[in-house]
């Protein structure tokens, strides 16, 4: 590997250590379905997201809490404490499309249509809004 390389993989790591996320790969719904639930929680305060998602009546909505939970583990891992009340947040959450799988379905007079089986990743960022603070 390069300097150059080496040195912007280095400073990504360095980045990567105070990013708070989780990630979901490979769901089995639509990118459409799942930015419906992501954006109910978008910025929204720990707590009050995961209530949100709790009485969502949507399927994708039990993933993302599964999720939102995971990133707060993550938190709490690596700043070796437990979060408090209102303090952290959703800074950030986005959905990627994922494999599409193509199957054939029959149709009339021997035809056959084209179904696509979509998939999609998410991506989920927690943060402390006392970092927030100091940083601006």
């Amino acid at each position: 590997m390069g300097a150059r390389k080496s040195n912007s993989a280095n400073k990504r790591k360095e980045a990567q250590k105070t990013m708070y996320f989780a990630k979901l790969r490979n769901v089995p719904s639509s990118p459409r379905k799942m930015r419906y639930v992501v954006d109910m929680i978008r910025g929204m305060e720990v707590n009050r997201a995961l209530g949100v998602l709790k009485f969502s009546s949507k399927e994708a909505a039990a993933k993302v809490e599964k999720l939102l939970r995971s990133a707060i583990a993550n938190w709490e891992q690596k700043n070796e404490r437990k979060a408090e009340d209102g303090e952290l947040y959703v800074s950030k959450v986005f959905v990627d499309e994922g494999v599409t799988l193509k199957r054939m379905r029959p149709a009339p007079q021997g035809r056959g249509y084209r179904i696509r089986k979509r998939s999609n990743h998410v991506t989920l960022f927690v943060d402390s809004k006392k970092t927030n603070d100091n940083q601006e």
